[in-house]
């Protein structure tokens, strides 16, 4: 299983939002590639990262801090928040990211999943981002109508290779993940599943691992000094 250590950009700065609530942001730091060094230093080979201010309008205000950070750190890069086109995943691939996250998109443009898929492949994947059994949008302010089941049953079917899956209500709450989320899908779904929000120990990336996910996304449980990425890296194998 791969360790996504994560970070979150809002205006250029490091930061982490709780429960996904704008109006809960810390800021960690106005220099987030050190941060992404630190990950590397670590024994890092990946790294997740989202585009606050994109997630909620569609933009790419970020993109040249992501640039830097895939630069300074040469960290394999996944990068979600505002892809809504094929123009924005084109110019993030060039900026050099590994894999591109489509979330409301993938929700509310199948049409583009579509074409995105079909044309990038494994360099296109998808958040579902998850708030009491539905799937979340635009930047986890609206929940739509879309259970989390019939999503990732249309997912498999377009050929989706990987999906980033987020339980909203144990993001940036250090309570734990949501083991059983995790569990029944990677028994019912064959689909390369990262699995995000409240990842807040060792014991949680240890049973994760046992589910056979693909990775695991680390966000405030570092900034926080509670998992020590080497150390989750070491039990992982990766």
């Amino acid at each position: 299983m791969k360790i996504f250590p994560a970070i979150d950009l809002f205006e250029g700065k490091a930061v982490r939002l709780y429960k996904g609530d704008y109006n809960e942001m810390t800021v960690y730091s106005d220099k987030p590639w050190e941060i992404a060094l630190d990950f590397k230093n670590s024994g890092a080979e990946y790294i997740h990262i989202v585009d606050l201010e994109g997630a909620k309008d569609g933009t790419t205000p970020n993109i040249e801090t992501i640039r830097k950070i895939i630069d300074v750190s040469g960290l394999k890069a996944e990068v979600g928040g505002g892809v809504r086109n094929m123009e924005t995943v084109e110019k993030y691939i060039q900026a050099g990211v590994m894999r591109v996250i489509l979330g409301t998109a993938a929700v509310k443009d199948r049409e583009f999943l579509v074409s995105a898929v079909k044309k990038y492949g494994e360099k296109v994947a998808v958040g579902a981002d998850i708030l009491n059994g539905n799937v979340a949008i635009k930047g986890w302010t609206e929940t739509s109508d879309i259970t989390m089941d019939d999503f990732f049953k249309d997912l498999v079917n377009i050929g989706v290779k990987t999906v980033i899956c987020t339980d909203i209500t144990k993001d940036g709450t250090m309570q734990g993940t949501n083991r059983q989320m995790y569990k029944e899908l990677s028994e019912k779904y064959k689909i390369d599943i990262v699995a995000s929000g409240g990842v807040n120990s060792i014991e949680d990336i240890k049973a994760l691992k046992e589910m056979n996910l693909y990775g695991a996304i680390i966000g405030k449980a570092y900034y926080l000094g509670v998992i020590n990425i080497k150390e989750a890296i070491e039990v992982t194998g990766c």
